[in-house]
């Protein structure tokens, strides 16, 4: 069992490595950019890297994990009274808010890299995505369970809220002029646009 001043140490030099593959990615792109780039960028030996990350794709998923840990910390759990509308606005909120600055070119990178590799695609889904998804999940079929929602799939419900925000991300990353004035506004129009629809003025 490693003690906890030698995980700290761990912890630290991995935050470090990460932080540089995401600024070198970001400027390079994944591809272009080689163990050595992200070494230097680190101040640390190649092979250093290599005692804490298998491969490139490892590193993206260690970017994306940081990501995930810093979106869960700032998360504060719902209260069980908390109604519908709110729910979703904070559901949405938290990864719409996470993705902002430098992060969008990061995500760029990872939603080409994931195209065309099975590895990445695969430990995203496993190490990412379904730990994300797994709290919404469990608080709406509670919800369901107390009968305070009517959600016929709860499963399905939560992976269409969630590829609202990817597909929101891949066109904010594509230039659209309103998204990025308007990305704090989302979270609400959304929530809106989920529960009362699209409704004719009568």
């Amino acid at each position: 069992m490693t003690d906890p001043i030698q995980q700290q140490l761990i912890n630290a030099r991995k935050k470090q490595i990460l932080d540089a593959a995401a600024a070198v990615f970001a400027e390079k792109g994944f591809h272009p950019t080689t163990i050595r780039d992200i070494a230097k960028h680190a101040g640390i030996a190649d092979g250093t890297i290599y005692n804490y990350f298998e491969n490139k794709s490892m590193l993206l998923i260690g970017i994306f994990e940081q990501m995930r840990e810093t979106i869960i910390a700032q998360q504060v759990p719902p209260p069980a009274d908390l109604d519908a509308k709110s729910f979703v606005q904070a559901f949405l909120q938290h990864p719409l808010n996470a993705l902002k600055a430098d992060n969008f070119a990061l995500i760029r990178i990872v939603l080409a890299e994931m195209m065309v590799n099975d590895e990445l695609r695969i430990r995203y889904h496993q190490q990412i995505l379904e730990p994300t998804l797994a709290p919404a999940e469990a608080y709406l079929q509670e919800q369901v369970n107390q009968g305070k929602l009517h959600i016929a799939d709860v499963k399905l419900t939560v992976r269409a809220l969630a590829s609202m925000i990817m597909g929101l991300i891949l066109e904010y990353t594509m230039g659209d002029d309103t998204l990025i004035d308007q990305w704090d506004q989302l979270p609400a129009t959304l929530a809106n646009l989920i529960l009362y629809g699209i409704k004719d003025k009568k």
